[in-house]
């Protein structure tokens, strides 16, 4: 009943108005958004502009979304994921019954892989530490993001920032993760447990890394550590960056923070590589000039030397 339920939510067509029972607000769907395990998230005209608006038939797990993003909300000096701006009920003519949705802010932006691929690789890290600092505040509230993913996260903005999106996976830490995509679950691969915990979220994290490294994502076999290794070492880009992902698959960090400083170093390193490789470069171009100056003085003088041989031969 669930699965047949959620396929009729995802058929809103575009031009259906939804309007709350309880507050009277209306909302136009204009398009699918996308589909999640609690329901589906639409983009919507509301009365103030555009809007993304999540319907669901399950009510307790709007309930339990909605909290979260109002905890979100008192977490100071950082959005850490989209504003919560209505909940309500609506009756669902398709399905014949009343179903709850909310209602929150829409995030205009690029999907982190789509970012990626157009931007380049360089990008990658840079918006690993946004999004390192964004989790060290959720897990010091108290939260684990859990199903965190390349999916759920929109980079938005003229100066690009990560935001997090679909709070449906977010879990009190010490509980069991709700919610989570084999890839990026460390339980999948083995090495460690569904505990909401700092440390799942960093091993997602490394494995967001690795994804915008290997697109296609690639599935578990044998000995899932020295396969990960592996796929590290095969991509110069994650090569830099090995001794960060591989204490963040392993498990060895407690905190975003931790993480976070040890990237910062690993980017700085790398970025004075970089410069020291440009710096050789350029003096080597500049040795280069000078010898061209030379030779072709050289030339210059024996051409001359040679007509004014030639003058005197005449």
């Amino acid at each position: 009943m669930m699965i047949h339920t959620s396929k009729n939510l995802c058929k809103l067509p575009a031009g259906t108005v939804v309007k709350g029972k309880w507050h009277r607000h209306s909302y136009k769907i204009v398009k699918s958004l996308g589909q999640g395990a609690n329901g589906v998230v639409y983009l919507a005209q509301g009365g103030t502009g555009l809007v993304a608006l999540k319907i669901s038939d399950n009510s307790s797990a709007i309930i339990s979304e909605v909290n979260v993003l109002r905890r979100f909300s008192e977490v100071q000096g950082v959005a850490l994921g989209p504003c919560l701006l209505d909940v309500d009920d609506w009756f669902h003519p398709y399905i014949n019954r009343t179903v709850s949705f909310y209602v929150m802010e829409y995030i205009k932006g690029e999907d982190f892989l789509s970012f990626i691929h157009k931007k380049g690789k360089e990008w990658i890290a840079i918006l690993m530490l946004q999004l390192l600092g964004d989790l060290e505040k959720l897990h010091a509230a108290g939260w684990v993001f859990g199903d965190l993913k390349p999916e759920n996260l929109i980079v938005s903005g003229s100066v690009p920032r990560v935001r997090l999106v679909d709070v449906g996976g977010t879990t009190l830490r010490g509980r069991a993760i709700k919610e989570f995509t084999e890839f990026f679950d460390r339980g999948y691969w083995g090495m460690g447990s569904r505990k909401a915990e700092p440390s799942y979220d960093l091993f997602a994290v490394a494995m967001i890394m690795i994804n915008a490294c290997y697109p296609n994502r690639f599935e578990k076999k044998g000995n899932e550590k020295e396969q990960l290794r592996a796929a590290i070492l095969s991509n110069s880009y994650l090569k830099k960056y090995e001794k960060v992902l591989l204490r963040a698959i392993e498990g060895q960090y407690d905190a975003a923070d931790e993480m976070k400083k040890d990237l910062i170093q690993l980017i700085h390193q790398s970025s004075s590589r970089q410069g020291k490789r440009v710096e050789n470069k350029q003096k080597h171009s500049r040795k280069k000039k000078r010898l061209l100056e030379t030779a072709f003085l050289v030339i210059f003088v024996l051409f001359a030397y040679i007509l004014y041989l030639y003058a005197q031969i005449l």
